[in-house]
């Protein structure tokens, strides 16, 4: 598995994570195909966005490298769900809409002053979540073995949403981005506690 290094950014002040829901956790595995196939799903959109930031911002050669780097990172979690989907003789499903990234994505605004910030943000907010909520299905599955790779998974999310948040100070110094955040995160915290339950990642 490839993996990013990435440097811990401090993270105190910022506005907590709302715990997920526990009925999420009982939806999930209870139908932990439907699971699986959207997060395999999850991990080649999470690819395809890295890249599509290469694609927006050629002239920023510190995200650039770091968004190749999670592409690639990203695309390997996808080989590695996979691999575990149709060793469980699974069938692929195919991708839908993800109201939760929708609804963020919103809240990313177009003004050419502060739409790489909120970009970069929406991404940090993302993949926390994710960490989030992989470390609680590496507790409570039975399968050592998928305990093993969502635990590993829930590291990676971890890493990568310090980095967004890291290349958000770097990049966008000149604006308020630990404020942003708090802002973005309160409103994923409102997003969360309102979307319904179901077996997908978010």
């Amino acid at each position: 598995m490839a993996e990013l290094h990435i440097q811990s950014v401090a993270v105190a002040d910022l506005t907590a994570l709302r715990p997920t829901d526990l009925g999420w956790l009982d939806c999930v595995l209870g139908d932990f195909e439907s699971f699986i196939q959207d997060h395999a799903s999850a991990e080649k959109k999470a690819s395809g966005m890295a890249l599509s930031m290469v694609a927006h911002y050629p002239d920023q050669p510190s995200l650039v490298a770091a968004m190749v780097d999670l592409a690639v990172e990203e695309l390997n979690h996808y080989k590695e769900v996979m691999g575990l989907l149709m060793a469980k003789g699974m069938t692929p499903a195919a991708d839908r809409k993800d109201p939760y990234v929708t609804a963020l994505n919103k809240l990313v605004r177009k003004d050419s002053r502060f739409f790489l910030l909120d970009r970069l943000l929406v991404g940090a907010i993302v993949e926390r979540r994710g960490a989030e909520r992989f470390g609680l299905i590496a507790a409570h599955v039975e399968d050592p073995k998928l305990a093993r790779f969502y635990g590993a998974i829930a590291k990676s999310e971890a890493r990568h949403w310090q980095l967004f948040l890291r290349l958000a100070r770097d990049l966008c110094s000149h604006l308020e981005v630990d404020r942003r955040f708090c802002e973005l995160a309160e409103q994923e915290n409102d997003l969360v506690a309102t979307l319904p339950l179901r077996a997908a990642l978010h």
